[in-house]
């Protein structure tokens, strides 16, 4: 059982972890921020019992960083020696190739297990002053740990996740994740920020149902995190951007050229996918 828990990165995520480990477990948790200032609040408002400081990651049965993808490696990178031996250290980075190989080198022999996760929750807001704890309530978190990872650690994580919320335990490897992710994820918010570049954007106002609000809801983004998101898995993000350009074309051209039978077949075939999909969900 995991008593003591560590957390690096007290961001939407990272402040939203430290926020539910407090409310619904009664593990000591330690946290760090590079902003001082985030890091006093979670002190001063008793989430943390204690800064994160590299002499006392040997403390944590887990530690759980929750940076941006190359920050996350360049952490655990700095830190490999510090860890606990036997410990796991999981981050939370929304893509896994460019964390989970690199550090595939690094973290062998070091004593301790990496575990890339990916917590399937967010908000259109950022930062831990919009953290708060019943995000995951019914997610999916997401694991990518190497071959040979004992079954016990990856246990002890869910059973802690189970503690927070979480509703569901997804396995993958970083390349199945990466290339799922792109569509289910990253495509959306592309699609978010590019349908609210629209000129008729600012006169939606008494235009708008639900569509409107759900199609613009993403767009609402952190442009640093979610830049460094795209180009850390540009190639399978381009490959869906260029699906959708071509069903889009598609549209354009039956109902250009005034298709009715063609545009009720493509609006019939949407319709049967989306309802198929449902049912698996």
């Amino acid at each position: 059982m995991i008593k003591t828990i560590g957390i690096a990165g007290l961001g939407l995520i990272g402040g939203s972890l430290a926020k539910a480990i407090h409310q619904y477990t009664d593990c000591t948790l330690l946290g760090y921020d590079a902003d001082g200032a985030v890091l006093s609040r979670a002190l001063d408002e008793g989430v943390l019992s204690a800064a994160l400081t590299p002499d006392r990651l040997a403390e944590c049965g887990l530690v759980i960083v929750a940076l941006y993808p190359q920050a996350t490696v360049s952490y655990v990178a700095e830190h490999r020696n510090h860890f606990r031996r036997g410990g796991a250290v999981m981050d939370c980075s929304g893509v896994k190739g460019v964390v989970c190989g690199p550090l595939e080198e690094v973290v062998r022999d070091a004593g301790f297990y990496f575990v890339g996760g990916h917590p399937m929750a967010g908000i259109e807001r950022s930062g831990y002053a919009n953290a708060f704890p019943e995000l995951f309530q019914g997610a999916s978190l997401i694991l990518t740990p190497y071959p040979g990872t004992p079954q016990a650690c990856l246990d002890e994580i869910w059973e802690l996740a189970q503690k927070l919320g979480f509703g569901h335990l997804q396995p993958s490897t970083p390349q199945e994740h990466d290339h799922i992710i792109a569509y289910t994820s990253q495509l959306a918010h592309v699609v978010s920020c590019a349908y609210v570049g629209s000129p008729s954007a600012p006169d939606f106002e008494g235009f708008s149902a639900g569509s409107f609000k759900d199609m613009t809801r993403v767009a609402k983004l952190n442009e640093e995190m979610w830049t460094e998101l795209f180009l850390e898995n540009k190639d399978a993000l381009v490959r869906e951007i260029d699906t959708l350009v071509e069903e889009l074309a598609a549209f354009a051209y039956v109902i250009r050229r005034g298709d009715r039978e063609n545009l009720k077949n493509m609006l019939k075939r949407a319709r049967m996918i989306k309802e198929s999909i449902d049912k698996d969900c």
